[in-house]
C-alpha cells in the first residue's frame, strides 16, 4: 500500500489525523502529513477510512 497526500488541495481539515492518528499528522501549518516511516500505512486498518473522510479527497491510497 502507498499513501500520497496532494498538498495542493489539502485544506487542513484534519479528518485523516483524527481517523488514523498512527499514520497521519498535521504539519506546523496545519496541513496533513504522513508520520515518518508510515508511507505504506504500517498495516493500519483505518487508512482507507481516513482517505474517505478527507473532505477534498486529497489522500490517495494505492495497492502495490
Amino acid at each position: 500500500m502507498r499513501i500520497t497526500i496532494d498538498t495542493d488541495i489539502c485544506i487542513g481539515a484534519g479528518q485523516c489525523a483524527l481517523t488514523a492518528p498512527g499514520v497521519f499528522t498535521q504539519d506546523d501549518d496545519g496541513f496533513s502529513a504522513l508520520l515518518p516511516g508510515r508511507e505504506d500505512g504500517a498495516g493500519d486498518p483505518l487508512v482507507r477510512e481516513a482517505a474517505r473522510a478527507c473532505p477534498v479527497q486529497a489522500i490517495t491510497v494505492t495497492d502495490d
